[in-house]
């Protein structure tokens, strides 16, 4: 991973998020993949318009960037063929991250239903987790972050250092709203998953994921409101 370290990363983090302040989506990713090269991974759930949007255009930038996924094995069959056809559109192979357990092999250790008995330990073991493995070897990683998605990211910087994974995290549309997103979308015919259209604002495992706005789809009947991921 990066040879930067808890105390040197979030000191460059800064010094670089202050340069690319008013810098363009593309302009980040430019700049991401000229300063990490084979050590930049970018993250596509397959299900937000964010990751799409970054997907397109980082394969414009960098046609061989390594792209990757969380195969939590409870993602939606639409999930599964947005991902088949960006990889037929772009002409890539993402790269898939399972969890160690299956979800038989989760049940019978933690009980059936851990999505609902204990979410946090759920996403620790199907998404935390086979993500830390796909950033094995990387020194930066981008994300489909933005700043209008609710109160625990409306800091988002363009660059941070994760301290949950020890390396540098980029998040390009820091500062563009979901209506820059589907623009974006519209203008450069990318590729979405199909359960937008049918009132799927966010769309994660289908145990926790049902239609509305925003991520208030995301975890209903409780206070969670992040994966694990980004906090």
């Amino acid at each position: 991973m990066s040879t930067f370290d808890a105390i040197t990363g979030p000191v460059q983090a800064a010094l670089w998020s202050e340069q690319l302040a008013t810098a363009s989506p593309q302009e980040i990713l430019r700049w991401a993949a000229g300063q990490f090269g084979d050590k930049l991974g970018v993250a596509c759930s397959f299900g937000g318009v964010s990751g799409m949007a970054i997907l397109d255009m980082a394969v414009k930038i960098q046609p061989d960037v390594r792209v990757f996924y969380v195969d939590t094995e409870f993602l939606f069959p639409e999930t599964y063929a947005t991902r088949d056809a960006a990889a037929a559109k772009y002409n890539i192979i993402p790269l898939g991250y399972r969890p160690k357990l299956t979800p038989e092999e989760q049940a019978a250790k933690h009980g059936a239903e851990l999505w609902r008995t204990a979410p946090d330990q759920c996403c620790a073991i199907r998404k935390v987790e086979p993500n830390e493995r796909a950033l094995e070897g990387l020194s930066a990683w981008v994300a489909g972050l933005r700043r209008d998605q609710g109160d625990t990211r409306r800091d988002v910087p363009p660059v941070q250092w994760d301290k949950k994974f020890g390396l540098f995290k980029i998040a390009p549309l820091f500062d563009w709203t979901e209506k820059d997103v589907w623009r974006y979308i519209a203008a450069n015919d990318v590729p979405t998953n199909p359960l937008h259209d049918v009132g799927y604002a966010s769309i994660g495992c289908t145990h926790c994921t049902v239609a509305g706005q925003g991520r208030d789809g995301r975890w209903q009947g409780s206070a969670k409101t992040e994966c694990g991921l980004h906090r």
